[in-house]
């Protein structure tokens, strides 16, 4: 099989270049780039927006230890741990730490760059700024389920990481979203400015 090209000029983001801290990570993937390899052709988009989840920290899943369902958290950093929510909304995660402490970082939004069309088509709507824009929308239009759980992002395939020349924008900070424990703390990254960011307009100043 013929692997699609991306007409974006960017390359694998390797494991060597994710610092081993979560906090550090979810600051470090945005300007980043997700590519969605699908038998229709290739979607991808600018990472915009994401959220820590350390080690210890009480909202996240791996705090009560490793499960079946979270297992792929306490992997190596840079490997997918995609989860449902609420019976319906798939998210993807990237582990973040050494291999068996579980922690990662949700991608929560992305600046649409290939494969719009997809994109539209999965959504189910042509509104640009709507179609990553949350983790669970950011899922729907990459095709992205429970089948990519554990995959590893620092390897061609189905789904990875790239990094380009782009210049990093401006990275705001804030709360994180949709969570009750945990939630004063800072753990939000964002670029500012940027009309793909989810959340309230008051976090994102």
């Amino acid at each position: 099989m013929v692997r699609p090209k991306l007409s974006t000029a960017c390359k694998l983001l390797a494991r060597a270049q994710l610092p081993l801290d979560t906090v550090s990570l979810a600051s470090g993937l945005i300007g980043k780039i997700l590519v969605r390899e699908t038998t229709e052709g290739i979607v991808s988009g600018r990472i915009v927006e994401t959220e820590a989840y350390p080690v210890g920290d009480p909202a996240g899943h791996a705090y009560r230890g490793m499960t079946a369902r979270n297992r792929s958290l306490f992997l190596s950093p840079g490997y997918a741990y995609v989860y449902m929510v609420y019976g319906k909304s798939y998210m993807l995660n990237v582990a973040s730490e050494i291999a068996g402490v579980g922690a990662g970082v949700l991608i929560r939004a992305l600046e649409p760059l290939e494969g719009i069309p997809l994109m539209e088509r999965s959504r189910g709507t042509q509104n640009l700024y709507q179609l990553a824009r949350g983790p669970g929308r950011l899922a729907l239009a990459l095709q992205i389920d429970h089948r990519l759980d554990g995959i590893d992002l620092c390897r061609n395939g189905p789904l990875w990481l790239a990094c380009d020349d782009h210049q990093r924008a401006e990275i705001g900070r804030s709360v994180r979203i949709g969570i009750s424990r945990g939630a004063e703390l800072l753990l939000r990254f964002y670029v500012r400015g940027s009309r793909f960011v989810s959340g309230p307009s008051a976090l994102n100043r």
